[in-house]
């Protein structure tokens, strides 16, 4: 039984491989660039070069496979019906799926494939902290429109509990909303992190359309970057409410952001 994960190198897909290898199963790791990405992955891990936006080149890459993750980017929007369409056609019949924060064409196709699936409803990961090293390091400042809850999740629990849906029974049909264990708001993670590098860090509100403008500066399309921030200015309760799905489906507590920000301060510092 062999697991094909898409999107492998990613902020997700990379937690998804090492849990299944991990659990000492066969796993392909596919991403774009092979030879960049063959040291990132633990032993026995096959890496194999395409891209899920480009599903007809996905041949050899699906043959033999039992099992896919497809992590739903913005850019499978259009293709992403043709990916399932082929991965069931080469005989995958379990699929797990990463939601893009709404069931779009992806999700939609992998939700009537005729296989088992099951949605993994992530809400804002633990990682979308990264984006303040930069100004950490240099100000100690973090910048954000909003100061709202959110029950941030680690990626790793998210790949934990894809192994699990993609391993075992019981999971088919099912949409998984996941989060971490705590609701922190945006001074809550701040102040973790002040803690985990022994220095002040403060947060400095900035405008709505500063904050949009950031993310257009950054090659995000209008409405892409109208949409994130407008979803930080109100998080849906699914997002700022603690769910236990996490600790239920693979039996143990779900990290904290505090460990989180462990295994990440160097990036800090």
């Amino acid at each position: 039984m062999t697991t094909l994960v898409t999107g492998a190198t990613g902020n997700t897909g990379r937690h998804v491989v090492a849990e299944l290898a991990r659990r000492g199963e066969p796993v392909r790791a596919l991403t774009r660039d092979p030879d960049r990405a063959a040291g990132r992955f633990p032993p026995g891990v096959a890496v194999v070069g395409g891209t899920h936006t480009a599903p007809a080149a996905l041949g050899a890459a699906l043959d033999g496979v039992d099992r896919l993750h497809i992590t739903a980017t913005a850019g499978l929007a259009e293709v992403g019906p043709e990916l399932v369409r082929r991965a069931v056609a080469a005989g995958v019949r379990r699929i797990t799926v990463l939601w893009g924060g709404w069931v779009g064409p992806t999700e939609q196709a992998v939700a009537e494939s005729g296989v088992e699936w099951t949605r993994l409803e992530g809400q804002e990961f633990m990682s979308n902290a990264l984006t303040w090293t930069d100004s950490i390091r240099q100000e100690g400042v973090v910048r954000e429109p909003f100061d709202q809850p959110s029950a941030v999740v680690h990626e790793a629990d998210i790949g934990a509990v894809a192994a699990v849906a993609l391993l075992a029974d019981g999971h088919a049909g099912r949409a998984y909303n996941l989060t971490g264990p705590e609701s922190l708001t945006t001074t809550d993670r701040i102040a973790a992190v002040s803690r985990a590098i022994g220095r002040d860090v403060s947060l400095v509100r900035i405008s709505h359309q500063q904050a949009v403008d950031r993310l257009l500066a950054e090659g995000v399309s209008r409405a892409d970057a109208e949409y994130v921030i407008d979803w930080h200015a109100d998080p849906a309760p699914a997002a700022r409410t603690v769910d236990d799905t996490v600790a239920r489906v693979i039996g143990r507590p779900a990290r904290t952001f505090a460990q989180w920000v462990a295994e990440h301060a160097d990036r800090f510092r």
